[in-house]
């Protein structure tokens, strides 16, 4: 194979400062109309944070969880509550004992035309909570949603 053909680098695309910043609003907007105060974090598309709030309410808590739901999100490209199903399977059971994978709703790879580009964590409400603020927020900001 020749090194002249051979493509050595592709190119990453990220969420931007700008989309986390707005990301974090809407959650939190949304999380306020459901009725829970919650953490955000945005991470780009290796799983690196990009932006955090926390509520000033928000348990301490709240801040780590939110951080791993985006790092999973991002991490393998599915949903957060779709890793209960995943972790009752023996051969994928073993990574539920990753410190960092959080099989709790809320977390969402952030997806836009068709390229993951981060994740989307939230954490402060119950898990329906935490997913449907992090739905509302993904679909204001006209990103794509997981089988949607």
């Amino acid at each position: 194979m020749s090194t002249d053909t051979l493509q050595k680098s592709a190119p990453a695309s990220s969420v931007t400062q700008a989309a986390a910043s707005a990301l974090i609003a809407a959650v939190h907007a949304a999380a306020a109309r459901i009725g829970f105060t919650a953490a955000v974090a945005v991470t780009d598309q290796g799983g690196h944070l990009k932006a955090f709030d926390r509520a000033e309410d928000a348990p301490f808590l709240t801040a780590e969880v939110a951080v791993d739901k985006a790092w999973t999100a991002a991490s393998f490209r599915i949903p957060t509550h779709t890793w209960n199903d995943l972790l009752a399977t023996p051969q994928i059971a073993p990574l539920g004992g990753h410190p960092r994978v959080m099989a709790v709703g809320g977390g969402y790879p952030i997806i836009e035309n068709g390229r993951y580009i981060g994740g989307l964590g939230i954490s402060g409400g119950d898990y329906a909570q935490d997913q449907q603020a992090a739905e509302e927020a993904l679909a204001a900001l006209g990103f794509e949603l997981p089988g949607h």
